[in-house]
C-alpha cells in the first residue's frame, strides 16, 4: 500500500507561525515606536527644532545688542530717545502729534 505523504497539521502550525511572527516583526519595524515612520517624525521634529533655535538664537542677539547699547558704559542717544518716546509717550517741543 503507498500512502500519499502531505504535509500534517504540525507543519502547517509551524509555517503560519512563522509567517506570523515575519508579519508581526515587519509591522513593528515600520510602524512601531522605533519604526521607521517614527524615526522620519523625529527627524521632522529635530528639523522644526533647530529652526526654532536659529530664529531664538537671533532673537538673543538683538536683545544683547539692545541691552549693551542701554548700558552705563556705551549709551545710544537714539535708542534712549526712542525708548522714551514708546514707553514714557514723550514728544519733542518741535513735534506736532497727530491721531
Amino acid at each position: 500500500m503507498t500512502r500519499s505523504h502531505r504535509p500534517g497539521l504540525g507543519a502547517f502550525m509551524f509555517f503560519s507561525v512563522a509567517f506570523m511572527l515575519g508579519v508581526y516583526f515587519t509591522f513593528a519595524a515600520v510602524q512601531g515606536d522605533y519604526g521607521l515612520f517614527r524615526r522620519v517624525e523625529i527627524a521632522a521634529e529635530r528639523d522644526a527644532l533647530a529652526r526654532d533655535m536659529i530664529q531664538l538664537s537671533d532673537q538673543i542677539a538683538q536683545m544683547e545688542n539692545l541691552t549693551r547699547r542701554l548700558s552705563d558704559t556705551y549709551l545710544d542717544l537714539d535708542l534712549l530717545d526712542q525708548q522714551a518716546r514708546s514707553v514714557l509717550g514723550m514728544i519733542r517741543a518741535d513735534e506736532i502729534v497727530i491721531r
